[in-house]
């Protein structure tokens, strides 16, 4: 029976590994090629409508960068052909969503990717490992590159089935990189892991050589390393949530590149000035083997470096990193999913905390959580966003805007149970209006978030330990107890927490549907169930009217 894994240990050159695994996995070759089982299929189904999604209703609302990045875009059309760079395309280029105009893929990826990405409201991942305690890094990172498959197939004339193979393979690899490097310590930016493996995925996709593969991801890796500089600051910018747009635009470039003939570094997972080992130390040094690879020999001992982690990359079956991905409910930072699960019960278990719309009842919020999201969502800065992107990242406007929107619906409907449906973060609760509500502002100046300690940072990556206290005016308490799989997260369905996931998230796809289109249901079909599309149907997918809602911000 064909292995399920593939195994690029350490001592290996994993770029070059990276590159024939991608080659097999895309390939039609029954023994080799990828095959995830029906659940995968789904997940992945799921993952990329949403994201969608998420891009278009971020189009529609005329949001910045997307916007921007879709206005440069149309500078780079291409004619009708072939790409002069891939020897098996069918067409030159690739459209933006809602167009029929091709254009450069990288151009078409960079926009549609920022678009996608633009409301961080997309599928997440924390670099979590069930089955490999040692693969536990906790680096994040997201589903934000869907367009760079999705472009591959459209040029080269394949299915969705084709398409949808080439995403799994993409938040394969990303994902595995996520639970053995974590980016994060070193300040560089997790978008990094996302362009490694676009750079495999589009150039296996495309018909590139493992030596082609190779040397894009070098390249990757040589000039393209963004810091967390993008995500610093007391107000966040475009460049937080168009970054992995932008690497993605990167690599795509470099696979075009390397197909034509550029040469770029070998082995970087082994090369001692590149970000893995500089950071991390030369990792153990190996005899020197014909099969080890082409690493670079240690001056002294002519023993080469390894690099500081082996690779598992799934090719068969449901363990993908896919499945262990986790879907927002809304608008939020998933660091915060904890709390707002925590909100939710508590509202429900005691619903006598809103029988004062104006907020009155509560006198006082407090939320306790893990590091990293202590120092992310925590950020004293992040106490008075002026923006969106800080506002999304702020955990005391996203528990408070929830609980605002609580208040609000009990002033009509007097009781009944309130879920993720009922309560979602959409858009408009983070306009500008929104932004400076008075109710909001007022439930903010009322709250506190603290770091749990020890106790709770153990728990992270696995869940999302989180709590929350609220005291009433009368100095009553009500403790959630501790939050460990909100809804959304890939293991909600084993706690007392689990939700109907479906059914929330087709809540969530009608009200971003509905602000991308006076149709939205014509939308979805296009989008849904993407295995199953023809080649014509993924030729023509992005061939959609997308309405124009005015100016968002």
């Amino acid at each position: 029976m064909p292995e399920t894994t593939t195994l690029l240990p350490a001592n290996s050159n994993q770029a070059l590994g990276l590159g024939q695994f991608a080659i097999e996995f895309m390939s039609d070759t029954p023994e080799v090629m990828g095959r995830p089982d029906a659940a995968v299929l789904e997940r992945t189904n799921w993952f990329h409508t949403d994201a969608c999604l998420c891009g278009l209703s971020a189009i529609a609302l005329n949001t910045n960068a997307p916007v921007l990045l879709r206005r440069e875009a149309a500078m780079y059309a291409t004619g009708s052909g072939k790409a002069p760079w891939a020897h098996d395309s069918v067409r030159a280029g690739v459209p933006v969503f809602g167009s029929t105009q091709d254009v450069q893929p990288e151009k078409a990826i960079v926009a549609n990717s920022s678009a996608v990405r633009e409301w961080d409201s997309n599928g997440t991942n924390f670099g979590f490992s069930e089955t490999r305690a040692h693969h536990r890094a906790g680096e994040f990172g997201h589903n934000d590159f869907y367009p760079v498959a999705l472009a591959a197939a459209q040029l080269r004339g394949r299915d969705g089935a084709y398409a949808l193979r080439g995403m799994i393979l993409l938040d394969e690899i990303r994902g595995r990189l996520a639970e053995v490097f974590s980016l994060k310590s070193y300040k560089i930016d997790h978008v990094v892991h996302g362009a490694v493996a676009s750079a495999a995925t589009f150039g296996a996709m495309m018909g590139a050589t493992a030596d082609q593969i190779e040397s894009a991801i070098g390249m990757v890796i040589a000039h393209y390393i963004p810091f967390r500089a993008i995500r610093a600051g007391k107000q966040l910018s475009d460049s937080k949530g168009a970054s992995a747009a932008i690497s993605t635009e990167a690599a795509v470039l470099s696979v075009k590149r390397s197909m034509m003939g550029f040469k770029g570094p070998r082995d970087i997972f082994r090369n001692p000035e590149a970000i893995f080992r500089l950071f991390e130390g030369p990792g153990q040094l190996f005899k020197k083997t014909e099969s080890a690879g082409t690493g670079i020999p240690d001056a002294k001992s002519g023993k080469e470096y390894a690099s500081p982690f082996d690779l598992v990359l799934s090719r068969a079956g449901s363990d993908f990193t896919v499945m262990g991905m986790h879907f927002k409910l809304g608008l939020y930072e998933h660091q915060s999913a904890g709390a707002l699960q925590g909100l939710i019960n508590l509202l429900n278990k005691n619903p006598r905390l809103l029988d004062d719309q104006s907020g009155d009842c509560i006198a006082k919020i407090v939320v306790r959580a893990y590091e990293p999201a202590f120092g992310i969502i925590g950020d004293p800065a992040k106490r008075d966003p002026k923006t969106r992107q800080s506002a999304d990242h702020s955990m005391l406007f996203l528990v408070c805007t929830m609980l605002r929107k609580a208040l609000e619906i009990r002033t009509v409907r007097r009781s009944g149970p309130l879920g993720w449906k009922d309560l979602m973060l959409l858009p408009h609760d983070f306009s500008p209006a929104a932004l400076h509500n008075d109710l909001t502002r007022a439930l903010m100046a009322k709250m506190s978030f603290e770091h749990g300690g020890p106790a709770y940072d153990a728990k992270y990556p696995d869940g999302i330990p989180t709590s929350m206290v609220i005291t009433d005016e009368q100095g009553s308490v009500f403790d959630s107890g501790l939050v460990m799989y909100p809804g959304g997260h890939a293991r909600n369905s084993r706690g007392s927490d689990a939700i109907d996931l479906h059914d929330v998230l087709k809540h969530k796809w009608q009200k971003l549907g509905e602000l991308a289109s006076d149709k939205p249901g014509e939308i979805l079909a296009r989008l849904s169930n993407l295995h199953t599309k023809s080649a014509a149907e993924v030729a023509s997918l992005l061939n959609f009217h997308i309405a124009d809602r005015g100016q968002y911000e």
